[in-house]
């Protein structure tokens, strides 16, 4: 394993990132885009624990557990300065228009440093497959060719696939890498307020069988 700062937050605090493996696709798994989505969180937290122990043969993996570091810390949604990380990536499609100020997208795309850092990583690093664990209401969103990425998590876990999320998302990741980058994305919405067990017992498996189609075959 490979630790190192991905950059750092409003207030400052390291992102870190943990590198496992050294051959094969790159893939990203990043927790705590939305700082109030704990699940994601305890996924991510959980799979650099079962990483640390055994790495998926013919996978370069990149893990960062809190993305959000300030959100993840205080509980909240956005970052420090107010803005939501999934709106304020720079897409095509991202507008400063404020739907609430929980979607606040900021003041102008990848104003805020976290993505700094994020898109940076993405311009150097070209993963070749990324999965977004967030929490909502049970869902695979896939934004690229990741179908069967998404459908041996599926088999694990009953929630349903959709190429879209139901709603306008200006300035995501999916959108971002998923659509406009050639880089299959997966959003993953763990449900909302699951016990940390059951999100260890269910869907640290159900993202490991993902990896491993990965590891065999092409994202779709």
């Amino acid at each position: 394993m490979k630790s190192y700062i991905l950059g750092h937050s409003r207030l400052k605090l390291p992102i870190m990132a943990y590198e496992f493996g050294s051959a094969g696709p790159r893939v990203l798994l990043i927790g705590g885009v939305h700082g109030d989505e704990s699940e994601g969180v305890v996924a991510a937290q959980a799979l650099l624990g079962v990483f640390s122990q055994s790495t998926l043969p013919n996978l370069q993996i990149t893990l960062i557990p809190m993305f959000n570091i300030d959100g993840v810390l205080a509980c909240r949604r956005t970052n420090s300065a107010g803005v939501d990380l999934n709106r304020n990536l720079p897409t095509k499609d991202w507008s400063p228009e404020i739907a609430t100020e929980r979607y606040h997208p900021g003041p102008y795309a990848n104003s805020e440093p976290e993505n700094q850092a994020l898109t940076g990583w993405l311009t150097t690093h070209a993963p070749r497959l990324i999965i977004s664990l967030h929490s909502w209401k049970p869902l695979l969103n896939t934004n690229g060719d990741c179908l069967r990425v998404a459908e041996a998590i599926a088999r694990h876990t009953g929630y349903p696939i959709q190429p879209s999320i139901g709603y306008p998302t200006p300035g995501c990741l999916g959108t971002y890498t998923g659509l406009e980058r050639g880089i299959p994305t997966l959003t993953y919405e763990i449900e909302r307020q699951l016990s940390p067990d059951k999100i260890v017992a269910t869907h640290v498996p159900a993202i490991i069988e993902g990896l491993q189609v990965m590891a065999t075959t092409s994202p779709a």
